[in-house]
């Protein structure tokens, strides 16, 4: 904590939302004039598209059924912590950007699915936003964590994640109920020992709870909306947070444990601006101070 050059890490499991976070988090920065470094997780992943299924095939044939882009062996802890050390050191590092579809190749003149070369970073960033699986992942050879200074977690109750994650990839990538669902079970194993765990270390949490039945989510015709859910907003330190200030401006809202607030679900936009502007304001200032 306390970087010349503020690091902050949006984490949160596929299908999460954390997409939706980051559009706040552009807004934010265009209201305040920050210029920011924006890293997606996706690009610290260990192996292009193609690399991916011919890994799972190979995990399969050994009898392994737990290979999955939620563990160490399929992506680059120790890149992603050396980014955010020497981010927070000198403002610099190394990225580069996986290509998810044909829009965003086609400038590449690259294959959707694949990665672009390593690069360094911009010069004269303001911060380095990262949006993805691992922001705060911990084990016993890498702590990325340690580097970040403001950690926020999205983390939807589990049928809620598991039903938006099902409408997307079947949806927009053409997948199987069934192949979804297999994915869910094959990564149950690392969505225990390293998503869970860094949702304990981070600052912010916004975990979207449905008002409505979602009890089956393997044949939940729609996903539960914004209108039909609570947001429930921990804070790991409560010191200095002007809850009578929140409690005003978001309607409807009350605090469940002297940490925790919950709003109706359609306020978090709302929230997370009034939560982390003034969060990045100091930031920045003890940036500037560090100078």
């Amino acid at each position: 904590m306390s970087a010349k050059h503020p690091v902050v890490a949006i984490t949160g499991s596929s299908g999460a939302g954390t997409t939706s976070v980051m559009r706040t988090f552009e807004q934010i920065f265009r209201r305040e004039q920050v210029n920011a470094a924006f890293v997606e997780g996706d690009s610290f992943h260990r192996y292009d598209r193609m690399g991916m299924k011919d890994e799972m095939t190979r995990a399969l044939a050994e009898g392994d059924h737990t290979f999955s882009h939620f563990g160490p062996d399929a992506n680059l802890f120790d890149e992603l912590e050396s980014l955010f050390r020497e981010y927070g050191e000198r403002g610099g590092g190394q990225v580069r950007r996986y290509l998810h579809d044909d829009q965003e190749a086609a400038p590449y003149g690259q294959d959707p699915g694949t990665f672009t070369p390593w690069e360094d970073l911009p010069d004269s960033t303001d911060l380095l936003f990262y949006e993805g699986l691992h922001g705060a992942v911990v084990t016993e050879k890498v702590d990325v964590a340690q580097y970040a200074d403001l950690l926020i977690g999205v983390v939807p109750v589990i049928n809620l994640e598991w039903t938006q994650k099902l409408h997307r990839d079947k949806g927009m990538r053409g997948y199987s109920t069934e192949a979804v669902t297999e994915t869910i079970l094959r990564r149950m194993h690392d969505y225990v020992n390293y998503m869970c765990p860094q949702f304990s270390r981070t600052d912010v949490n916004f975990q979207r709870v449905p008002v409505v039945d979602t009890s089956n989510p393997f044949i939940a015709r729609t996903i539960p909306t914004p209108d039909e859910s609570m947001l429930v907003i921990r804070f790991k330190d409560p010191r200095g947070i002007d809850f009578p200030y929140l409690l005003s401006m978001l309607h409807d809202s009350f605090m469940s444990r002297p940490n925790t607030i919950v709003c109706p679900g359609g306020k978090m936009d709302l929230a997370m601006q009034l939560i982390f502007t003034p969060m990045l304001w100091r930031l920045l200032e003890r940036r500037n101070s560090t100078r």
